[in-house]
């Protein structure tokens, strides 16, 4: 019914409008990324790559982690700087006025002038003292020539920036793996590690039907960020034998981290079926656009836009040594801006030691000569592949094979063996020479394969073409800015797709799969499962949580945003007679105060993995059993005594909002909805309990990390892990 298909899609538009915000994401979504103690994470340390070029170069989270820990150090920012200002000078490879203007402020860093940052008392050496003068004059005079040069070179900086960058590998990087920064990287890869299941997500409706099972829109839960949901039913890959092809589409997309080819996020698997989690092409594919849209084909501008895009996502592929092998204009899709990315890697291969294979492989009219003659090919099938494409968006229909036209399979082999593609007034001077070139018959003279060298380089070749590099006032072109292209700079897409529209088919118009029959699933097949059940993939999980903004909610330290009500609670405490001046018995005949007392039980509790409120009552009933009396410190800072506290749980209150039962005991206080396991607090970041009717505030539950002076000061029970004590801690974080 067309009330169903305007149901489903108002939905799904407006969970996308939603994606990636606050209202995209469940009201729980910080209880979904809680923080884990820091020392459930210790054991991941010997489990990853914990090296300069994986942690800061790979790793979102870690770079910018890296970047916190060293603007507390004014050399090390500097460096930062540095580093970044080079980037951004190699990649502004389009505009020579942005190069002589980067050039300038890269000079005035290495300057030896007495206005740095780093020329003050306490950094009385400039930040570049590392550096030999020879490097430091060199760099000078070559940013002095990029200033007057109309095209400056990209790499004039490349000696100094490698010497800046094995600096920042040495020390520092090994000050930042012993700091805060460091364990908070854990606590997020301890995130990243959580099992992922059907209860990660919500659904909504079917955009259409891969090989195995349907592909519809979901949503994460604690982030609201938007993806396509891809599933392959169990007994439908069991049937047709398609294990080894399923396990491998998805551990090819695991590799993949390209923002030209969709990348895969989460793979996970639910009774029925195995579930991929990739990128959401909200514009639809070029096939929709090419033939519903504009039928007459697209103009020259816009197929060199997707040429560029598509060449880069191969290039990319080639490097991982992945031949794709199914270009088509069905499998290139459009993201909500315009941008186009390379799908559907089924049928794609991993190139061993980048040796030709053989194999019939790929969809009629678009498979290269070699594959339809059934010989051993490589990376050359793919840019016959880009040809193919590049020729139907100009012309409006495949080089070999009229839309619609009923022709055998033999016949269109026939013409892609033999047949030279004709050539319309549509196509320029250099749009048809690129076409010619990608449309040999034969691989060697074919464009891409004819440089002597690595075989996956011959994205190079592409990219010197005439119709990328220069411009063209009757069709529009300009030349293409590869290296900003490549960094993901914004650059405008010639169209951007409608975000009210839904590329898709109406939801009744999707064929549904029939039931699978005569298979069953048995124990034997787990161990595939298995593999295929991996979870998070590391760096798209990672820019999820900085492209939503979780990872600047969460990731506060106390050193850098100490909450009013925390400093004030804090304040009450300290300030409090009972808390600075009364001297207590601990119970084991070691007297001290009771600020001494406080800290010294609360590890007792806290390292048991205790609720914050039962550390809380734990004192308040070692302070009655010592002193007779109530606990005048926690009173007068806000808390309550065991007396007046009770706690609500899951079960029917009293009348008056609570429980009438009172917990006295730590272990008592495991199911309570207070604060969950493993919450360990200082007492300036408790929450406020009072004896009200309304829901006992848990704003305030963090993970807490108290410093090695601290423990120093107290003297632990017999019953306390004595590697407490001599554990090394970190300072300032919640």
């Amino acid at each position: 019914m067309e009330i169903e298909n305007i149901v489903a899609n108002t939905v799904y538009i407006k969970a996308r409008e939603s994606g990636g915000q606050k209202k995209g994401k469940s009201k729980k979504w910080k209880n979904y990324l809680q923080f884990p103690h820091y020392t459930e994470c210790l054991s991941l340390r010997s489990d990853i790559d914990v090296s300069y070029g994986y942690v800061i170069e790979k790793q979102p989270i870690g770079r910018l982690l890296f970047q916190q820990f060293c603007e507390k150090n004014p050399q090390y920012d500097q460096c930062c700087t540095f580093l970044c200002k080079v980037e951004e000078y190699e990649t502004s490879d389009d505009d020579g006025e942005s190069r002589r203007i980067l050039a300038k402020a890269i000079a005035a860093l290495l300057a030896p002038n007495d206005e740095s940052p780093c020329s003050s008392q306490e950094y009385p050496l400039k930040w570049f003292s590392f550096l030999d003068e020879e490097s430091i004059g060199e760099s000078l005079k070559a940013a002095d020539d990029a200033t007057t040069k109309s095209e400056p070179s990209s790499d004039i900086f490349s000696e100094v920036y490698r010497k800046v960058r094995a600096f920042l590998a040495d020390v520092p990087f090994g000050e930042f793996t012993e700091s805060v920064y460091f364990y908070r990287y854990l606590q997020w890869k301890h995130l990243e590690r959580r099992p992922v299941d059907k209860h990660t997500f919500r659904l909504y409706r079917v955009l259409g039907k891969g090989g195995f099972g349907e592909v519809c829109a979901c949503q994460v839960r604690a982030s609201g960020k938007m993806y396509a949901l891809k599933k392959l039913e169990k007994k439908r890959v069991k049937k047709r034998h398609a294990e080894t092809l399923s396990l491998n589409e998805k551990q090819i997309l695991q590799k993949i981290n390209s923002p030209f080819v969709v990348s895969l996020a989460y793979a996970y698997e639910t009774k029925d079926a195995l579930c991929l989690v990739l990128t959401l092409m909200n514009g639809g594919d070029l096939k929709f656009h090419l033939y519903n849209l504009m039928p007459g084909g697209f103009d020259e501008k816009r197929v060199q836009f997707y040429a560029a895009e598509i060449t880069l996502g191969l290039q990319h592929l080639h490097q991982e040594r992945i031949l794709y092998r199914d270009l088509k204009p069905e499998n290139i899709l459009l993201d909500d801006y315009g941008h186009v990315r390379i799908s559907d890697l089924g049928l794609a291969v991993e190139l061993k030691d980048n040796e030709p294979i053989k194999g019939r492989v790929g969809t009629v009219g678009y498979m290269a000569p070699e594959i339809v003659k059934n010989e051993r090919y490589s990376y050359g099938v793919d840019w016959w592949g880009v040809g193919c494409l590049i020729y139907e968006m100009i012309e409006g229909k495949a080089p070999f094979r009229q839309r619609k036209e009923k022709v055998k399979r033999e016949e269109v082999e026939r013409r892609v063996r033999e047949d030279q593609e004709k050539y319309s007034d549509k196509f320029s001077e250099a749009a048809r020479t690129l076409c010619r070139g990608l449309l040999h018959k034969e691989p060697s003279f074919r464009l891409g394969c004819r440089r002597v060298g690595r075989p996956e380089d011959g994205a190079d070749e592409m990219k010197a073409h005439p119709f990328f590099t220069q411009g063209d006032a009757t069709t529009g072109r300009e030349p293409v800015p590869w290296k900003k292209m490549e960094a993901g700079k914004v650059l405008t897409p010639p169209f951007c797709p409608d975000p009210r529209a839904v590329y898709a088919k109406d939801v009744l118009d999707i064929e549904q799969f029939s039931t699978v029959k005569g298979v069953r699933l048995d124990a034997s097949d787990s161990q595939f499962y298995g593999k295929f059940n991996t979870g998070c993939v590391s760096i798209p999980w990672q820019n999820e949580m900085i492209e939503t903004e979780c990872f600047q909610e969460l990731n506060v330290f106390e050193v850098n945003a100490p909450s009013k009500t925390m400093s004030a609670r804090r304040t009450n405490l300290a300030s409090s007679p009972a808390f600075s001046k009364e001297r207590l018995d601990d119970g084991h005949g070691t007297h001290m105060c009771l600020s001494q007392f406080f800290l010294h039980n609360f590890f007792r509790c806290a390292f048991r993995v205790c609720s914050s409120l039962g550390v809380l009552l734990f004192l308040a009933k070692r302070h009655l059993q010592t002193t007779g009396r109530s606990n005048s410190a926690c009173t007068s800072a806000g808390f309550p005594s065991t007396s007046n506290v009770s706690i609500r749980k899951n079960s029917k209150n009293s009348g008056n909002g609570y429980v009438s039962q009172n917990y006295k005991s730590v272990h008592d206080l495991r199911g309570c909805d207070i604060a969950g396991p493993s919450k360990d607090l200082s007492c300036e970041h408790l929450p406020a309990f009072r004896t009200t009717s309304k829901t006992i505030d848990t704003t305030f539950v963090r993970p807490y990390f108290v410093s090695k002076t601290d423990i120093s000061s107290c003297s632990p029970e017999p019953d306390v892990d004595s590697d407490i004590v001599a554990h090394k801690l970190p300072t300032g974080i919640v």
